[in-house]
């Protein structure tokens, strides 16, 4: 399993180490922060494999449908990596349930989820760690038609100023998933027509890496900035709000709704005096004209409730915190 421990955090409670991990990059920015060179392969010992997890992995990966002869079908795929931030559940659960009701991906939906209430025997969803994505895209490829079919991945967590998405699994570790990393899983699954999402700080930097003909990369922040949201203060994110919640009920167009989100984020950013966070675009040559025929037979379903309320705050508590 991917996951690594660090030796120092072994003796200690393991959200203990979470606050550590996170510590300096939160006094500056709220961001995660990447390994340093000095954190070698002797400092990270590799997580031994959870046998709950794999079973619950297993059940929701058995759970998926093979794809419907004669329709386009749209595979979501989400990933909520951050297990001390409840922001990143909410939105990932949220998509699961708007996905299958809205946008007839039922049966076609699978959500990997970090999260304290996602542990133990209560589990609900196989966590969302590196070795789950690399083999829920797999397992997408494979019931999919490739040459018809769409993915859509979306994922909110941290990121790191060097572009890499942070993973904290709680008890069981934590990871970087990398440009690299992600490019990799996704054309090993075979996965040809390609929605990518990443919510999370400097995902900008992800885009030369994702980019194709037949990809559509939509970021929160551009490579160089964070973006907002997330912490006990929150219920979304400011991109899971602005485009998951807000703008994908209002229309079936992936594009259209970043536009609509951008528009939002930049004015919200402003009003609260927050650093504009820049969402990025980048589409491929071919696919608007793939995604254009997914919603031309698309039975679109009615807008889908948020169901996590506002978190009461003190007003004096800053709106935004940066991820």
């Amino acid at each position: 399993m991917r996951l690594r421990f660090s030796p120092l955090s072994l003796p200690l409670p393991r959200l203990l180490f979470a606050l550590l991990a996170l510590l300096p990059a939160t006094l500056l920015t709220g961001a995660a922060t990447a390994p340093t060179q000095a954190q070698s392969a002797a400092e990270a010992e590799a997580a031994p494999p959870d046998p709950l997890d794999q079973a619950q992995l297993s059940q929701a990966l058995g759970a998926l449908r093979p794809q419907r002869t004669g329709i386009r079908d749209l595979y979501v795929l989400g990933f909520a990596g951050d297990a001390s931030d409840p922001v990143f559940r909410n939105e990932v659960l949220y998509l699961r349930q708007m996905f299958s009701r809205r946008f007839d991906s039922a049966g076609h939906a699978l959500a990997l989820v970090n999260a304290p209430d996602n542990l133990g025997a209560s589990r609900y969803a196989p966590m969302a760690t590196y070795d789950n994505l690399y083999d829920g895209l797999a397992r997408i490829g494979a019931l999919m038609d490739r040459e018809q079919d769409i993915l859509l991945l979306f994922v909110s967590t941290h990121g790191t100023e060097d572009h890499a998405l942070y993973v904290d699994a709680g008890p069981d570790g934590y990871d970087y998933i990398s440009p690299e990393d992600l490019r990799q899983a996704l054309d090993d699954a075979g996965i040809r027509h390609r929605v990518i999402v990443l919510s999370a700080c400097y995902s900008g930097g992800f885009i030369p890496r994702l980019r194709s003909a037949d990809s559509l990369v939509i970021t929160a922040a551009r490579a160089d900035r964070p973006s907002f949201g997330c912490g006990n203060t929150s219920n979304a994110t400011y991109f899971g709000q602005a485009w998951l919640v807000d703008a994908m009920n209002q229309t079936d167009d992936f594009v259209e709704a970043y536009r609509l989100a951008s528009a939002a984020i930049t004015e919200r950013e402003r009003d609260e005096g927050e650093l504009p966070s820049l969402p990025q675009l980048s589409q491929g040559r071919r696919i608007g004209a793939t995604l254009a025929q997914w919603r031309a037979g698309l039975h679109l379903g009615e807008a889908v409730p948020y169901p996590y309320p506002p978190v009461a705050t003190d007003a004096a508590v800053a709106p935004g915190r940066s991820r």
